[in-house]
């Protein structure tokens, strides 16, 4: 990708830096990680082995091939004075042209966070005030409120404590069923609010189902609900109540419903361990609940290898955040080589599997591991047009944004956080969302409208 003129490298502290210090080697550096190439990459374009290019930019290998020098002025757009050349008179590629450019199935409306080439800087500024505009005024978010205030997590927390209630409607397979769609209509839209006020509710009539004469299905809708709650709470950061929700998930799954149900449940349990820091026993529930399915014959083999497949990712995630990248690439390859034999996404309740879900595990695990150019990697790979909720592609560009966030870019960090907040106002409420809003309202002197990004997910609050 090659560098425009307005790009904010040329006015980092590190960039003024070398060219203060006439150091070409730091400058190749900075110019080839904002330009988002590998060392092995910009060796092959320019004619240098990964290794030369090494130890060009630490200064351990004398910069006085010309010609190659040239090629890697014009290949990153670097001023060839910068590198002791003596400027061209014939005209270069100018700002914004690409010598390589990126493919991608990604659809945003508005500024594509992946891609600068081929677009010129004032339209590319133009773009993202538009998107920051609209998004002020609530236009492109069905005119959303300022994300500030949390959903209320009362009802759930009295029904906890109570340990029941009474549904206001009669408790009937069609009634319970319908509960259990719209619960998960509210989690993949990202109706978090609606979702908190209507759970407690939905989780009486699952339980009272049991006394109607329907002892399995009651079990299995409980058990769904519980694991929905404790998605929620995660969601919301209420980490001590997703522990509590993900017990009377596993509880009820286990008082009667099916393999699939349990194994689900399991995977809440697994995911509630980590969030409090036990990361090892987080990935053993996940394991050790994946192994048991894949025993299992009595279920459907598609419906088993789509749970199964999300316990390995789930275990991945859980390592990658220990800070095992061994086991963590291990258990991702067993969630991709699961995926491979489902050979399509796939929804089980409210979790969704499959290759693409893969994928967004990886750009998690990436992340987390400190390999923020492989993360974008893995997203550049994602249709999505392909993911099935607005859940799920909100929290992809918020994937995105954490791993622009890593590298060190912050406009495009904005515009994946632009785009999660239009396709998922709620989703945004995060904190991790308001962290990286709050660090980017430095930058609000170039990025139009991030303080008021920031304003609408609480950060400044």
């Amino acid at each position: 990708m090659a560098l425009h003129d307005t790009h904010p490298v040329w006015h980092t502290p590190e960039m003024r830096q070398a060219i203060h210090h006439r150091d070409p080697g730091a400058i190749v550096r900075l110019a080839r990680r904002a330009a988002e190439l590998t060392q092995a990459q910009l060796g092959a374009a320019t004619g240098y082995t990964a290794a030369s290019i090494s130890r060009m930019e630490r200064g351990k290998q004398p910069m006085r091939d010309m010609e190659l020098l040239r090629r890697i002025a014009d290949h990153l757009t670097i001023p060839p004075q910068l590198l002791g050349l003596a400027p061209r008179h014939t005209p270069s590629p100018g700002p914004g042209t690409a010598a390589h450019p990126v493919q991608t199935g990604i659809r945003v409306a508005g500024p594509d966070p992946f891609s600068e080439e081929g677009e010129d800087p004032v339209r590319r500024r133009s773009l993202l005030t538009g998107l920051a505009a609209t998004a002020a005024t609530g236009s492109v978010l069905g005119a959303a409120a300022p994300a500030t205030t949390a959903p209320a997590l009362t009802g759930l927390e009295n029904l906890l404590l109570h340990r029941g209630g009474t549904p206001t409607t009669a408790p009937t397979r069609q009634a319970v069923a319908e509960a259990l769609a719209t619960s998960r209509r509210d989690f993949g839209t990202c109706r978090y609010d609606a979702l908190a006020r209507a759970l407690p509710q939905r989780i009486a009539l699952a339980q009272a189902l049991a006394r109607e004469g329907a002892p399995e299905e009651s079990a299995t809708a409980v058990a769904e609900l519980y694991s929905t709650a404790t998605r929620l709470c995660i969601k919301l950061g209420e980490d001590g109540l997703a522990a509590v929700t993900a017990d009377r998930a596993l509880t009820a799954a286990l008082s009667g419903a099916g393999p699939l149900t349990v194994a689900e449940a399991h995977r809440m349990v697994s995911s509630s361990w980590r969030r409090q820091g036990h990361y090892a026993r987080a990935t053993d529930v996940a394991v050790t609940a994946a192994q048991q399915l894949a025993a299992d014959r009595t279920t459907p083999e598609t419906d088993r290898l789509s749970v199964q497949g999300n316990l390995y990712a789930t275990a991945a995630y859980t390592a990658a955040k220990q800070g095992d990248r061994a086991t963590a690439h291990t258990l991702i390859a067993e969630a991709e080589a699961t995926a491979t034999r489902l050979g399509h996404d796939q929804a089980q309740g409210t979790a969704f599997f499959g290759p693409s879900q893969v994928l967004l595990h990886q750009i998690s695990i990436s992340h987390l591991l400190g390999d923020a150019g492989q993360a974008i990697d893995h997203a550049r790979h994602i249709d999505t047009r392909t993911l099935p909720t607005p859940e799920r592609l909100a929290r992809y560009w918020t994937d995105v944004a954490r791993a622009f966030h890593q590298w060190g870019k912050p406009d495009r960090c904005y515009h994946a956080l632009l785009a999660a907040e239009q396709a998922a106002p709620q989703e945004v409420r995060r904190s991790t969302v308001r962290t990286m809003a709050a660090d980017l309202v430095r930058h609000d002197r170039t990025l139009t409208g991030v303080r008021g990004f920031a304003h609408r997910v609480g950060a400044l609050t």
